[in-house]
């Protein structure tokens, strides 16, 4: 890999996700088991409420969640996904969505989903998600 560690090239990897990168969400954050995605939301990004539209909460939450899953360079990809909406969000507001491994197993893992308001502090939904790990890697072990 030459001069290139493999947790950057994993980093570079995540980061031609071509749907986050259409809504302008920042992978800020991967290390084994961890990540962390923001996302400014726009207007066009809200319900008929004019509140923070269910599938943009859902999108920034499912990015955390593929990042933390496939930080190990393994592929992995989604079993299960369980959402709770807690409170609204509308244009303007920082989202950040933070995904923490609870449990890696040899193919399953379980990860928990924060996803708030960087300027209030707010709980803005929270998720449990699934991933199942085939027996590939996306970058190799070394």
């Amino acid at each position: 890999m030459g001069e290139k560690t493999r947790e950057q090239a994993i980093f570079d990897h995540i980061q031609k996700d071509a749907f986050a990168n259409y809504l302008g969400a920042k992978v800020e954050i991967i290390k084994p088991g961890h990540s962390r995605v923001s996302l400014i939301i726009k207007d066009y990004m809200t319900n008929f409420h004019g509140s923070t539209h269910g599938g943009i909460i859902f999108a920034i939450s499912d990015m955390a969640f593929a990042a933390a899953c496939n930080s190990h360079g393994k592929i992995a990809v989604a079993l299960n996904v369980s959402i709770c909406f807690l409170k609204p969000s509308y244009p303007g507001d920082h989202l950040i969505a933070e995904a923490e491994e609870e449990h890696s197993g040899r193919r399953t893992s379980l990860y928990n989903i924060k996803i708030y308001n960087k300027d209030s502090g707010e709980l803005i939904a929270k998720s449990q998600d699934q991933a199942y790990r085939k027996n590939e890697y996306f970058i190799p072990k070394e």
